[in-house]
């Protein structure tokens, strides 16, 4: 059935270029609100384990790579935790 209602449709002579252009961006105005739906109903812990996916991915592959200066900071970090953590003498 699908095939023969596309023979019959010629759309030099049904539709402008226009017309044509205003449904093909109506199409995807509407696949943009789905998608945007989706992702407001993906619950955090979905999102967080896709980041964790994806930034897993991009070390394995070698595009992203931790900058060092990160790494020094985070161990000063530990040391002032750490000695906050000390109790008083």
């Amino acid at each position: 059935m699908l095939p023969t209602i596309l023979s019959k449709l010629n759309y030099n002579e049904t539709m402008t270029q226009k017309e044509d252009w205003i449904a093909y961006q109506d199409r995807w105005r509407a696949v943009a609100e789905v998608e945007l739906q989706e992702l407001r109903s993906t619950s955090v812990e979905t999102k967080w384990r896709q980041l964790n996916s994806i930034i897993s991915l991009a070390i394995r592959m070698g595009i992203f790579k931790q900058d060092p200066s990160e790494e020094l900071v985070y161990q000063q970090w530990a040391k002032l935790k750490e000695k906050a953590d000390k109790p008083s003498q």
